[in-house]
């Protein structure tokens, strides 16, 4: 099996750099303004994209992230339309990594047999489900590698050598290490420690190990991918989104322009950092 996320870090390492990963939330702050800025990602740098799956109850995320998945599923975001959204973005580009984000309950209501098909059909690559440990990987996991889709596993500060292998054993596509203990958006990532804990997930996988949570600024995502295989923004990008609200919540002219403008900064520190 080699998907789109495994050709990008395949074209990547030949460049010698890593990758930008741009967490954006599907349907914030409504539809159209989504898919406008999920189409403008790539031409400012983005290497793949994670898309958030709007849930009321998403455990690790920050303030930031919990306000945008509010935001999406008051202008009316569902699960279906997240897929439309994927579908309506391959209409024009067929090549970047489309990586969904999420938790379990809102895809076990859909039906993950279901889930699975749609999603392959609408173009994306693989997922992140964040409450789904490895014991439970009969549950998507395997399914999804089955259906040709890659399954990403989270590696935290807390995740010691004895529980490594398990994270390890039917991850796909690349390993999210999470750079700080708590919730996204909380700290910043400190790269001594990063770079130690990538050294120590490289050890044990031949995958690509990309670093998200606690990177906001050109300066940080510069500083992770000196030593990791991609580095993730999200709550940054998604609290660039909040600030080009109107006062009644809706998006101005220059939402989707400043947003584009600030990813093409992350973007722009990645390409420095090597």
């Amino acid at each position: 099996m080699t998907t789109r996320i495994d050709k990008r870090f395949a074209e990547l390492k030949q460049e010698g750099r890593a990758a930008f990963v741009a967490f954006v939330t599907a349907g914030d702050p409504d539809f159209e303004t989504s898919l406008s800025i999920l189409k403008g990602l790539p031409g400012a740098g983005t290497d793949l994209i994670e898309i958030g799956m709007p849930f009321t109850d998403p455990m690790a995320e920050g303030p930031p992230i919990q306000a945008s998945y509010l935001r999406a599923l008051k202008a009316g975001q569902t699960m279906k339309k997240t897929l439309d959204l994927v579908r309506q973005f391959r209409a024009g580009d067929d090549t970047t990594p489309i990586v969904l984000m999420g938790y379990y309950n809102p895809v076990y209501h859909y039906g993950v047999e279901k889930f699975l098909s749609d999603a392959k059909t609408a173009g994306v690559d693989g997922f992140i489900i964040v409450d789904l440990p490895a014991e439970e990987d009969h549950e998507m996991c395997l399914p999804a590698l089955d259906a040709g889709l890659n399954f990403i596993r989270l590696a935290t500060p807390t995740t010691d050598e004895h529980r490594l292998p398990a994270v390890l054993k039917n991850t796909s596509g690349f390993v999210y290490y999470v750079s700080v203990k708590g919730i996204t958006g909380a700290a910043a990532a400190n790269t001594t420690d990063v770079s130690a804990a990538v050294a120590r997930i490289k050890a044990e996988t031949d995958l690509p190990v990309a670093v998200g949570f606690g990177i906001k600024t050109p300066q940080n995502v510069a500083a992770i991918a000196t030593h990791a295989d991609g580095a993730v923004v999200g709550s940054a990008i998604v609290d660039c989104v909040k600030d080009n609200l109107d006062e009644a919540g809706r998006p101005t002219a220059e939402l989707v322009p400043h947003v584009l403008e600030f990813v093409k900064s992350l973007a722009d520190g990645v390409q420095s950092a090597r």
